[in-house]
């Protein structure tokens, strides 16, 4: 059978009453990759596998449950949905919506979004507006909005968004045959780890597999909220899909980590960028900066005793990495001119 999406393949899991209130961009089914190169740089003897999320339509995770929210608002007759983003959630929404018929709105912290993004959720023809103030504030407007007037909140605070994300733990345990030991996620507003938990379990209490993940959070250090105990007023990190002050999830994210004997932890700016690295340099996996922090995660905890030797980890990517090309350029070696002949060429190549 062809892959039509995550809802016809996962209907009886997902909380859309009839199938034909679908609206799909074919997502998921995405690559799980084996990582050979980064287990050959581990202390641990480990199974690593990328969940490459980046294949997904609009290049992130957030297919996944948006196909599921705007379908839902299909079914439910609304007219319009909005949210708040860094990027991903906001181009998402934006071709979803696109795709339904639906407007879209969407808030944006000013100077704070790739470019990459940006420019998606404006082709999709969303009605952007930038705010003075950061996600979170983003965030406090929207959900404002969508309590007073006629528009669907689609940030992953719409239950939907959780129900259609939590679609990929049931790929990595189909590909895999069973649950993985481990599950490694980056943290930003904590839905996805959230998602994957509940997925997990939803799978585990059906009795397809025969196990739970440990989940193994990383947030950004400089938007490390959830580690650190407190809100963080302006976060700072190159892993923009990450900065965010005041996690939406939580407690739920919280709840995920306890439930499943798993942590969240954080990562410098430097270790994410080695990792973002190591990815694209070793694996040949361009994802972008925030979706390094699990494999980050992966390079900090190696040798110090949280995995087990001989157990199968998998590492989510959320993101592509054409999501913020300007840190690629950044991060990089930068080529050097030279003329138009063959000498100057070899000269350069070492050939």
């Amino acid at each position: 059978m062809k892959w039509q999406g995550v809802l016809h393949k996962y209907f009886d899991y997902l909380p859309l009453e009839d199938r034909d209130n679908i609206v799909s961009l074919t997502e998921g089914n995405t690559p799980l990759i084996r990582a050979k190169n980064v287990e050959d740089v581990l202390e641990d003897d480990l199974e690593v596998y990328l969940k490459f999320e980046g294949a997904n339509p609009t290049g992130s995770f957030k297919d996944r449950g948006m196909t599921v929210a705007v379908s839902k608002a299909v079914e439910n007759g609304d007219r319009a949905v909005i949210c708040a983003s860094t990027g991903n959630t906001s181009a998402s929404a934006a071709a979803f919506a696109a795709k339904s018929g639906l407007e879209a709105i969407v808030l944006i912290p000013e100077g704070k979004i790739a470019f990459g993004k940006l420019s998606q959720a404006m082709m999709h023809g969303a009605n952007v507006i930038q705010v003075e103030g950061n996600f979170d504030e983003a965030l406090e407007l929207v959900l404002e909005l969508s309590d007073n007037y006629p528009v669907t909140l689609v940030n992953s605070l719409n239950p939907n968004r959780i129900e259609g994300q939590k679609t990929a733990s049931f790929e990595v345990s189909d590909f895999l045959g069973d649950a993985p030991d481990y599950h490694m996620l980056p943290v930003g507003n904590a839905g996805n780890i959230t998602a994957y938990w509940k997925g997990y379990k939803e799978y585990y209490d059906s009795g397809v597999t025969s196990k739970l993940p440990k989940m193994t959070g990383f947030q950004a250090a400089g938007a490390a909220p959830i580690v650190d105990g407190a809100r963080v007023e302006n976060p700072e990190t190159v892993a923009t899909a990450i900065r965010i002050g005041n996690p939406a999830s939580w407690e739920k994210a919280e709840n995920a980590r306890d439930e499943s004997g798993g942590l969240i932890d954080k990562a410098s700016d430097e270790e994410l960028i080695e990792a973002y690295k190591v990815l694209a340099g070793k694996e040949g996996v361009f994802c972008e900066p925030a979706s390094a922090a699990s494999v980050a995660g992966l390079l900090k905890l190696d040798g110090t005793g949280y995995f087990e030797d001989g157990s199968t980890v998998t590492c989510t990517l959320t993101g592509h990495g054409l999501k913020d090309p300007d840190i690629a350029i950044e991060s990089s070696e930068q080529p050097e001119t030279v003329g138009a002949n063959v000498d100057e060429v070899l000269g350069v190549a070492g050939l």
